[in-house]
């Protein structure tokens, strides 16, 4: 049995990300930084890298899932290389996904391999299809709710710290950070949904994962004003969302359209991430090295293909 180790295997996503290795006929072994948490399992420290190197002895590939990953991306990543083993994480972090894709490595290392960032991208990717360029990229996310993990929650505050507060956005070829609030406006999602209220510029990973390996200028996040509204409140998750991911890539007078929906932004991420590990050890990856965004390294359309029952794809 190929066994693969989770880091962070006992937070909300990670045990997500063991239940399916398991579904997936992986051997999950548990790893992280609080050995209370992994009876039988493999305690490790990012501030001590032997302890990284012991627990990726004889696995196959690491998936990621311990946040903030400020702290523990580049580590993971480092040990991943010194064990020769491919690194999948989840990391919505904006400024992390920067850090790990400013490495030059030989191993595969694919960051942001999750619901945000990664499914975002291998859409984006899919719509873009023939195209050789495009002039700007939508991604409008519509959540029923949005009661975050304590995890992203602290993630978020490691990213406006590391950013003085300030917003980002993607525009005009570069990452641009700005004071000013975010705009308002509404976005019309496919039926049954229809128009929405939401907020513009409402940064996720995704301003990443797309311009590092699609020519387009512009790539702009929207996010409906009722979750937006929730995840700033904070609190407890208490349930699941319902979403909806409408991305729509525009060229010219051409505009391609791409629509995901499905339950649980935390639960999806572990399929978008075990499918990953899955194609990168059986070989179905477009480049056999270094840093690469998962639309990047993955056959889009079939990517997405392959994350049903999770995530319903229609395209127009």
């Amino acid at each position: 049995m190929t066994s693969v180790l989770v880091y962070g295997a006992y937070g909300h996503t990670g045990r997500f990300v063991v239940a399916e290795l398991r579904r997936r006929g992986f051997e999950p072994i548990l790893s992280g930084r609080d050995a209370a948490k992994l009876p039988g399992g493999r305690p490790a420290s990012v501030d001590d890298p032997a302890s990284l190197d012991r627990a990726l002895e004889g696995v196959a590939a690491v998936i990621n899932c311990a946040g903030p990953f400020a702290a523990t991306a580049i580590p993971v990543v480092e040990a991943a290389v010194r064990a020769g083993v491919p690194y999948v994480d989840v990391a919505a972090e904006i400024e992390a996904n920067l850090d790990t894709f400013a490495l030059e490595v030989d191993s595969v290392v694919v960051p942001a391999m999750a619901f945000f960032g990664g499914l975002g991208d291998l859409m984006a990717t899919a719509a873009m299809g023939d195209l050789p360029e495009a002039d700007e990229i939508h991604v409008a996310y519509a959540l029923s709710s949005w009661h975050p993990t304590a995890g992203t929650l602290s993630a978020g505050r490691v990213s406006r710290e590391r950013r003085n507060g300030q917003r980002v956005r993607y525009a005009n070829g570069t990452l641009e950070h700005r004071d000013d609030a975010l705009p308002t406006l509404d976005w019309t999602f496919p039926a049954p949904l229809g128009p929405q209220p939401v907020f513009g510029e409402f940064s996720m990973a995704d301003i990443v994962t797309i311009p590092r390996h699609l020519k387009v200028p512009s790539v702009t996040s929207y996010m409906t004003a009722n979750a937006a509204k929730d995840l700033f409140a904070g609190g407890k998750r208490d349930s699941a969302e319902s979403f909806v991911v409408d991305v729509v890539v525009r060229a010219g007078d051409e505009e391609r359209r791409i629509t995901a929906r499905g339950e649980d932004i935390y639960a999806v991420s572990a399929p978008l991430a075990v499918e990953a590990v899955d194609r990168i050890l059986t070989g179905r990856t477009r480049t056999k090295g270094g840093v690469a965004s998962p639309g990047e390294m993955f056959d889009a359309p079939d990517f997405l293909e392959a994350l049903a029952p999770h995530i319903k794809i229609d395209r127009t």
